[in-house]
């Protein structure tokens, strides 16, 4: 019983990276060693992250149950990394947007998804006892998944020299929401007291909206060049 909800956490957690990798065309084009390569510097860019926390943002030893705005707020700023860790992965890619901002969102997703998620799903949902929080982080790895490619998305659209004046702002908004989206999910949860699946519904909402937007600009974007 313990192997079959672990193979179905697996399944639900992994399987969505494999569709997305056959069906978005990058197996066509043998793209595998260059998701390899935007997983690698993802890596470095976390290292880079936790060297730079672990220097400047020292454990908060405020009460228990005070949630320490300021350094929180610091701390995902921190996450600025992360777009120029794409842009430095899309950068290096030749081809269309589209391959450029799959192959960066695919190596980014699958190397947090390994990194973040392979062990406790390994060790938990082997346990004696059932626990839905693997359920839970098995769809949070799919909702990872849809942000990247929304994050790459934005990037590529800011990052163009072409891109219209009217695109900046909402481009530039959609930039502070996908470095900020953690941010906003621990305070609405600290301030609102949301349950785990509640938590996990608002995580899905607001990046289904990050990336309707993102699509809509990048549709309108492609089309109007």
């Amino acid at each position: 019983m313990t192997l079959f909800h672990f193979g179905n956490c697996f399944s639900l957690a992994y399987f969505p990276y494999f569709i997305a990798y056959k069906c978005s065309g990058l197996s066509e084009y043998n793209a595998f060693w260059r998701c390899v390569q935007a997983g690698a510097t993802y890596l470095f860019v976390q290292l880079c992250k936790m060297l730079f926390l672990a220097t400047f943002f020292p454990t908060w030893e405020g009460g228990v149950g005070v949630y320490d705005f300021v350094g929180e707020f610091m701390k995902a700023t921190v996450d600025m990394a992360d777009l120029l860790g794409l842009h430095l992965v899309m950068s290096r890619n030749a081809g269309k947007g589209e391959y450029k901002i799959m192959v960066a969102a695919m190596g980014w997703a699958t190397a947090e998804l390994i990194m973040s998620r392979c062990i406790p799903l390994w060790v938990g949902a082997r346990g004696i006892e059932f626990d839905w929080k693997y359920i839970q982080m098995s769809f949070d790895s799919n909702i990872s998944l849809v942000h990247y490619i929304a994050m790459a998305a934005v990037v590529w659209m800011f990052t163009r020299y072409d891109l219209p004046k009217s695109f900046r702002l909402p481009v530039t908004i959609l930039l502070g929401l996908c470095v900020y989206k953690g941010f906003l999910m621990e305070l609405f949860v600290h301030v609102f007291l949301l349950g785990s699946w509640t938590a996990l519904l608002v995580k899905a909402v607001l990046t289904g909206a990050i990336s309707l937007c993102s699509l809509f600009l990048f549709v309108t974007l492609v089309h109007s060049n």
